[in-house]
This record gives C-alpha cells, sequence and structure tokens, in this order.
C-alpha cells in the first residue's frame, strides 16, 4: 500500500500526516525503564540509592549528554556508564560496568513489539492523506526497528533525525513545500511531537504511552491552542481525530 504524496493530494486543510514512532507505532519506553531499574540494581551494591537520588542524577547526566551523544540506547549507555562511575565514587568495578554495557546490547536486541490497532490506524489516514514517519534517534537502531515493524510500506518517506523541534519540522515541511497549517503530527511526545508543531501553526494528536522519559514530558502549550490537537487513549480513535482537525483546518483555510 503507498500512501499519496502532499503533491497529489486534493483540497485544503490537513495534506500531510506526520507519525512518531518510539512508544506511538511500537513499545520503547518499557525496554529504558527495565534498563534503568537494572542499572540501579547494578549501583545498589556500591551505595544507598535513596541517599544518592540515582535516578535523578541520571538523568541530569543523561540530559547534559544529550548534545554530544543524541538520544537513544547507546547514549543511554554512555551516561550510565559516567553516572556509575560518578555515583560509586570510581569504586565500581570492570566487571560491573561490563554489564550495564551488556544491558544496552540487550536493548537493541529487543525486537519490535507493535502496539494496539497500529496497522490499521496507519493504512486508514493514508487513504486520506499523505503520511510521513518523523522519529529521532540513534541512525542504526532506529533503521533497524523501521525495517522490523514492517510497516515502512505505508510512508511516503521515512525521516531519522538528531531532534525534533521547530527547526526540523520547519525543514522537513519546507522540502514538502508545506505550511504548517497543512501538516498534523501524531505522537506521544509533548516535547517532541505536539509543543513544536502547535507552535509553528500547525496541528497535532497527542497519544501518551504509559511510560514517558521525564525529559519527554517538558513542555508548555499555550491554552490558546487548545483546539488546534486532539488528546486520545488510543490509536483506535485516530482516524476520526485527524478528520476533526481536517475539517476545522479546511474552514479555516
Amino acid at each position: 500500500m503507498h500512501s499519496s504524496s502532499p503533491e497529489t493530494a486534493s483540497g485544503s486543510g490537513i495534506r500531510l500526516v506526520g507519525f512518531d514512532a518510539d512508544d506511538t507505532l511500537w513499545r520503547s519506553e518499557d525496554y529504558f525503564a527495565a534498563a534503568q531499574g537494572e542499572f540501579e540494581r547494578i549501583v545498589g551494591g556500591y551505595i544507598d540509592l535513596d541517599n544518592v537520588r540515582a535516578r535523578e542524577r541520571l538523568l541530569a547526566i543523561e540530559k547534559g549528554n544529550l548534545a554530544l551523544f543524541g538520544y537513544g540506547v547507546k547514549g543511554m549507555a554512555l551516561s550510565m556508564i559516567e553516572a556509575a562511575v560518578d555515583i560509586t565514587a570510581q569504586r565500581i568495578s570492570a566487571s560491573d560496568l561490563h554489564a550495564i554495557v551488556a544491558i544496552a546490547k540487550d536493548m537493541l536486541r529487543h525486537p519490535v513489539e507493535l502496539l494496539p490497532d497500529v496497522r490499521e490506524a496507519v493504512e486508514a489516514v493514508a487513504r486520506e492523506h499523505a503520511v510521513v514517519l518523523i522519529t529521532k534517534g540513534d541512525l542504526f537502531h532506529q533503521e533497524a526497528k523501521v525495517r522490523q515493524s514492517g510497516l515502512a510500506d505505508l510512508f511516503g518517506r521515512i525521516e531519522i533525525v538528531s531532534e525534533k523541534d521547530d527547526a526540523t519540522y520547519h525543514r522537513v515541511l519546507g522540502e514538502f513545500n508545506l505550511t504548517p497549517a497543512q501538516f498534523c503530527m501524531v505522537g506521544n511526545s509533548l516535547r517532541s511531537d505536539i509543543a513544536p508543531v502547535l507552535r509553528l501553526g500547525g496541528w497535532a494528536v497527542h497519544v501518551p504511552y504509559h511510560l514517558t522519559w521525564e525529559h519527554e514530558r517538558e513542555a508548555e502549550i499555550d491554552p490558546a491552542l487548545q483546539g488546534r490537537w486532539r488528546e486520545l487513549a488510543g490509536l483506535d480513535g485516530l482516524p476520526a481525530a485527524v478528520r476533526s482537525l481536517h475539517a476545522i483546518a479546511s474552514a479555516q483555510a
């Protein structure tokens, strides 16, 4: 199945729908949460986790390293190693550092598990709009997950980016020769999928996941933009939500 392209889509309103990947189309944060628990188990052999606040210190190190390592498993692994050395005052053993590397390797080997109603929802939206996949993270890992998902054939284009911010969306829309008002983004992250698109003047559908990395929850959305986005409990309601936003966008065009 091939989606239409923005160039061939007719009418006003929303002409392109973007989809996030991790925790929108398939499970991801579950594995990061499990890795966090295993990391805490390892460093807990050296220090009192409650006193040292390992989770907060790891998050601080991860956020500080984003500009260098980017998003994804490999960046998390490097940050876990740095945090382990720091938290244990360099007492952590080489074998335990090796165990942290093994955590990352296990995460990279996890099979892709699609979330409920994913294929049906994307196919339904693709029958009415051009669709594109926009995901961030490690290039090799994201490419592998897209291949394993069996969904690549649904998207007219797949964008793997280092960050999903105003500039990234502006670039992607410019390459499609579209305005933000002709674009709708679907995703679980307020920070990466919803807020920047709304700031630019686009539309969005938020599908929260039961686990979300704290960094991805850090977003402020102007209440005046409330009418430009919808929030769903699952993707089964996505086609109707996109139609609703498309109707509003068409009326405003």
